[in-house]
């Protein structure tokens, strides 16, 4: 947190945020749905500092009163855009739930170490009042609000799934102005405007169709976008479908908006993206740290557009990794960029059984900032395959402090 005697949470600019200090803990949900264990989710504290102790080790667990809730992305009260305003803190960690229909409130302003449950708000709550259900995303407001994404109602339909547009919606009446069509089924994922204030850009990871749009603002007001990226997919044999995607499951930007991450869960790899031209992003990093496609596997490659041959399976500290990349998290200063690799347990039971059995894993990836690249850290593992109640699946990775995808500045 900055500290600057008066002022509300987080950093004035995203330059500011770049100099803040190393993140030393981190917060991540890990579910236990699908796995077999009849225990409730819990939210892990990880120790990421490493001049400490119990360094890569998770040194709290706080288990929700419920079981089957299937913790999913995690948001902030408060962020930077309420820097100026001293009456907020960032010292709430909401948490939805997308199969129980559960949001519960976290309070991590009394111990940071050790959060513990503040409030939990019901189904019916949501149901009765909004006539909706499955929240997915929670993201902290410029105003002091909080805005939580949900996929379904609660007569069932999901509302949410496999679309094709960027939906532009008129904050002040909540009314729909403009969708832009990137492709049927492509399902456009995750969002991410450049952190600039003045910049009415971003970019969108669609996560079948394996491609990332720029959406812009245009001359005339309106807003626009076009392909700039696309991951091919592969021919394969042994696997559900002749074509593999990528599937590119997050998508984040660094704080000064010079670098583009994404992850490919299906294929297995990190990519890193110069984006000093936005409209023409050019790849200078890339690491695979598992996947669907690892020489070895069930799975054979029988024509790729990128890669002269399958990747090797991804071993770290004696422990091989199953599933792949998924969600990710960039340090403030751009050095560092975290991985889990637990995507939703009902798909991670379809698609990397063996993660079901084994746990999930927080890896940590080396970032060079000066030309590009990236490399794992050998040093650097969590692997919730040991935890105390049995193998977990842990999910998004969050800063006490805001980080590169909780955070913005209007």
């Amino acid at each position: 947190m900055a500290k600057c005697g008066d002022c509300g949470p987080g950093y004035k600019t995203p330059l500011d945020a770049m100099k803040g200090p190393r993140e030393e803990i981190v917060y991540l949900p890990c579910i236990y749905r699908n796995t077999g264990i009849k225990k409730p989710d819990y939210l892990a504290t990880v120790d990421v500092d490493p001049k400490s102790s119990t360094y890569c080790k998770v040194i709290h667990r706080l288990p929700m009163p419920n079981v089957n809730d299937e913790l999913h992305h995690t948001g902030w009260n408060a962020c930077s855009s309420c820097f100026g305003d001293t009456t907020k803190k960032r010292d709430r960690l909401i948490l939805p739930c997308l199969i129980s229909s559960r949001i519960y409130i976290v309070d991590t302003g009394t111990d940071l170490r050790a959060p513990r449950l503040y409030k939990a708000i019901e189904p019916v709550e949501m149901y009765w009042k909004c006539n909706l259900a499955n929240p997915h995303t929670t993201h902290c407001l410029g105003s002091g609000e909080i805005m939580i994404s949900t996929m379904g109602d609660p007569s069932g339909n999901g509302k949410g799934c496999y679309g094709g547009n960027i939906n532009v919606w008129d904050w002040t009446t909540h009314e729909l102005i403009q969708s832009i069509d990137v492709g049927k089924n492509s399902i456009p994922l995750e969002i991410r405007f450049l952190h600039d204030p003045a910049a009415a850009e971003g970019f969108i990871g669609c996560a079948l169709s394996g491609a990332v749009h720029r959406f812009y603002k245009t001359e005339n007001g309106t807003w626009a976008a076009e392909k700039v990226i696309q991951v091919p997919n592969k021919k394969v044999n042994g696997w559900l479908l002749p074509d593999m995607p990528g599937l590119i499951t997050d998508i984040l930007i660094s704080l000064d908006d010079r670098f583009l991450y994404f992850s490919n869960w299906l294929h297995g790899d990190i990519r890193q993206y110069d984006i000093t031209d936005t409209r023409k992003p050019k790849l200078v990093g890339q690491v695979f740290v598992g996947g669907s496609i690892v020489r070895g596997g069930p799975v054979t490659v029988t024509e790729d557009q990128e890669l002269d041959c399958q990747p090797e399976p991804f071993v770290i500290q004696g422990k091989r990794v199953q599933g792949g990349p998924q969600m990710i998290q960039l340090s403030l200063d751009g050095q560092r960029l975290y991985v889990s690799t637990s995507l939703y347990s009902g798909w991670d039971k379809q698609f990397y059984p063996d993660m079901i059995r084994e746990g999930s894993v927080m890896l940590q990836i080396d970032v060079n900032t000066t030309k590009g690249g990236l490399t794992a850290n050998k040093k650097f593992l969590v692997d919730f395959g040991k935890e105390p109640e049995g193998p977990a699946l842990a999910h998004e990775i969050r800063y006490p402090g805001g980080d590169t995808t909780s955070d913005i500045w209007i």
